[in-house]
């Protein structure tokens, strides 16, 4: 997959990470944020060519990291060229200005990225105002650093206060821009208002999940439809909706940008209207990469996102039916502590997976899927068609023809 994601006809950016281990974030934790920041990159076109990590107690206010450990970062990015340094977490403008200068290359931090990649991918002009709006308010408490040429000029007639100047006047350039992309956004979401409502009672659904768990697949699996789906972190950034019919029961089925550790607060902020499908759901899909190591906190941060938006509660205050979706059996491969009677350390079968821990997850009710294969998916058909069936019954008493 990396030879695919790095073949574009020009030269890749090399890229060294950088992370911490703090009382707050343990080493296994570091390790797996730093991967997932490597595939961020990859996604975003760069080639990782060294992982640092530093132990430290809290990131330093002035360089992130110490200066020993900086040393060592220059010294490697001296000796192989390295292109960009990417770091782990948000960078504050002193911080990126003062790394800028100790490096003499490219900084980027995790946000920045996540922004990148995101503005890569909007389609739509709904997504496009919506990154654009996001990058202006990430931009604007670091215009400073975009000035730091000035910083060369020792002294001079007139030198301080045209740099001074021009901060202020780009700085009313982009407080416009944000306003105006506000002004823009409300507008579409009335647009996307009407359409919501346009579509009548049919009963809705929406998956949600961490990126890169295969909602697409799914999505195109249950509705037979051709959405974009690939093994990319962020490739769905629009919301598409489908009507979808099990047996005889028709519903609308919603598929969602997906969650991310650390997501930038303004892209959270920018993209709360592209969640009211999931604000409007009757039932959620929560879709989980059982392959991924990590699933079980994946699952926490879409719950805590989901819950900042009270995307879980229905309009009377009720918690909304899920369907807990392990996806990617095929790709699983069990820890020790899961495995228990199979110390050789084989997948589990279908059975056993239902009979596990996992089964039980939330007290949500759980199935067990390939959506890429297609196992097993008459058992997530039927758990679907039972929370569709329900409602629809309380909404349509009438109607019994349909069940």
């Amino acid at each position: 997959m990396e030879k695919e994601l790095l073949e574009s006809g020009s030269k890749a950016e090399t890229a060294v990470l950088i992370g911490v281990i703090t009382a707050d974030q343990t080493e296994v934790m570091a390790n797996e944020y730093i991967e997932e920041l490597a595939f961020l990159a990859l996604t975003s076109g760069a080639e990782t060519k060294r992982k640092f990590l530093q132990r430290i107690d809290r990131p330093n206010p002035k360089t992130y990291i110490g200066s020993g450990k900086m040393a060592e970062v220059k010294e490697y990015i001296e000796e192989n060229e390295i292109d960009v340094a990417i770091f782990d977490d948000e960078l504050s403008p002193s911080q990126l200005r003062n790394i800028e200068r100790e490096l003499n290359i490219k900084i980027l931090d995790r946000n920045n990225l996540i922004l990148d990649i995101f503005a890569s991918r909007a389609r739509t002009s709904h997504a496009k105002t919506q990154v654009e709006l996001a990058q202006y308010q990430y931009l604007l408490p670091r215009l400073t650093r975009m000035w730091t040429h000035l910083d060369r000029v020792k002294g001079g007639i007139g030198m301080r206060g045209p740099g001074e100047t021009q901060i202020e006047t780009d700085r009313r350039i982009i407080q416009q821009k944000i306003a105006l992309l506000k002004e823009k956004l409300k507008k579409i979401d009335k647009q996307m208002a009407v359409q919501r409502g346009n579509r009548g009672q049919l009963v809705r659904a929406a998956l949600i999940g961490y990126t890169n768990v295969g909602k697409s697949t799914m999505m195109n699996m249950l509705s037979k439809s051709e959405v974009f789906a690939e093994n990319k972190l962020f490739a769905t950034l629009d919301t598409t909706v489908r009507k979808v019919v099990i047996e005889n029961l028709p519903f609308l089925l919603s598929d969602t940008v997906g969650f991310i550790r650390k997501l930038p607060t303004q892209l959270i902020e920018s993209f709360k209207s592209t969640l009211d499908e999931v604000r409007e759901a009757d039932v959620l899909i929560h879709v989980l990469d059982i392959s991924h190591p990590n699933f079980e906190e994946h699952y926490n941060v879409v719950l805590e996102t989901i819950s900042d938006i009270n995307g879980h509660i229905t309009s009377k205050g009720e918690e909304k039916p899920t369907i807990v979706v392990f996806n990617k059996i095929d790709a699983y491969d069990p820890k020790p502590e899961d495995v228990g009677f199979h110390p050789e350390g084989r997948t589990f079968a279908l059975e056993e997976l239902k009979r596990s821990w996992m089964a039980k997850l939330g007290d949500k009710h759980c199935v067990f899927i390939s959506a890429q294969k297609k196992e097993n998916i008459e058992e997530l058909k039927e758990k679907l068609y039972q929370e569709i069936k329900a409602i629809f019954q309380v909404r349509y008493p009438y109607h019994n023809f349909l069940y």
